[in-house]
């Protein structure tokens, strides 16, 4: 089932499709990562490119419940990021694309929140 966003606020960035898929940084078009469809309910990301773009994205839905924050870390399965409660995966951020980013995500089933900085 399609989910209504609430809030789409993209900068120097897109996404392949409305709120999931494919992402790019606007100024070098390169494929910076995949944010996965169904499986995440808020996504909070500010990168920079190794092109020099600093950009960001803010997406939560209509349904959106507010996230518990977690201590625990997320985990990495075949390079996505995923949820150590259920291992769904989130999003994968290419790291030989990005310079560093400052990730915070909510799981959609388990309403967790985890956070990860690379600098």
């Amino acid at each position: 089932m399609a989910r209504t966003l609430k809030n789409k606020e993209l900068i120097n960035t897109r996404l392949a499709t409305n709120y999931g898929g494919w992402m790019y940084c606007n100024k070098c078009n390169e494929n910076i990562g995949y944010l996965c469809y169904a499986t995440y309910d808020k996504l909070e990301l500010n990168y920079k490119c190794n092109c020099g773009s600093e950009g960001s994205a803010l997406l939560y839905f209509e349904d959106s419940k507010p996230g518990q924050d977690s201590e625990n870390e997320l985990i990495i399965i075949k390079n996505r990021l995923c949820c150590p409660k259920d291992n769904e995966p989130l999003i994968t951020i290419l790291d030989k694309k990005v310079g560093n980013y400052d990730l915070k995500i909510t799981c959609k089933s388990c309403s967790n929140t985890y956070k990860k900085t690379i600098v």
